[in-house]
C-alpha cells in the first residue's frame, strides 16, 4: 500500500532536490500546521455561518457570554479578550448591535468608555452557536487517534507558551 504524500512532503522533496544542503525538517511541522490551520478555520467558520455569524462576531459574543451574568464587558476588556483593534471592534459592534445581539451604553466608571452587553437574543444565538461549535471541534479532533490527543495538546500548549507567556 502506497503512503499518502501530502503537499508539504512534495515541497520538501523539491527543496531536497534543488537545495540538498537545506534541512527542511522544520518545514514539515510548520508547513503542516499552517495548512491544517487553514483547513480547520474553514471548518469552524462554516459552523459560525450556520448561526448567521462571522468568525469575529462569534469571538465577541463568546467573550461576552464567558464573562458571566450580566454578560457585559467594557469595550477595552472586549478588545483585549478578542485581540482586535479598537477600529475593527467598532465595526463589529455596529454590526452586532444592528442585528440586535449586543447593546452599548456609557460606562458609569469611565465617562468616555462604553459597556457592551449581550441582549437576550444575543445570548440565545451564542448559546446555540457554541453548542454546535464544541460538537464541531469534537468531530474535527476525532480525526486524531485518542491516544495522541493529550500529547498533541501538551506539545502545542508548550510551544504556544513561548509566544504568549
Amino acid at each position: 500500500m502506497a503512503k499518502f504524500e501530502d503537499r508539504v512532503a512534495q515541497i520538501q522533496a523539491e527543496w531536497s532536490r534543488e537545495r540538498p544542503e537545506l534541512d527542511t525538517s522544520a518545514m514539515g511541522v510548520i508547513g503542516r500546521l499552517h495548512r491544517l490551520a487553514a483547513h480547520l478555520t474553514d471548518e469552524l467558520t462554516a459552523e459560525y455561518r450556520r448561526h448567521g455569524l462571522a468568525e469575529g462576531d462569534f469571538d465577541v459574543l463568546a467573550a461576552l457570554r464567558r464573562a458571566g451574568a450580566p454578560f457585559e464587558l467594557s469595550a477595552g476588556q472586549l478588545a483585549e479578550s478578542t485581540m482586535i483593534t479598537t477600529g475593527g471592534m467598532t465595526k463589529r459592534l455596529d454590526r452586532l448591535e444592528k442585528a440586535g445581539l449586543v447593546t452599548r451604553r456609557p460606562s458609569e466608571a469611565d465617562g468616555r468608555g462604553r459597556v457592551i452587553g449581550l441582549t437576550p437574543h444575543g445570548r440565545e444565538v451564542i448559546d446555540a452557536a457554541v453548542t454546535a461549535h464544541t460538537a464541531n471541534e469534537q468531530r474535527l479532533l476525532a480525526q486524531v487517534p485518542e491516544r495522541d490527543r493529550a500529547s498533541l495538546e501538551a506539545a502545542l500548549a508548550a510551544w504556544l507558551a513561548h509566544y504568549e507567556s
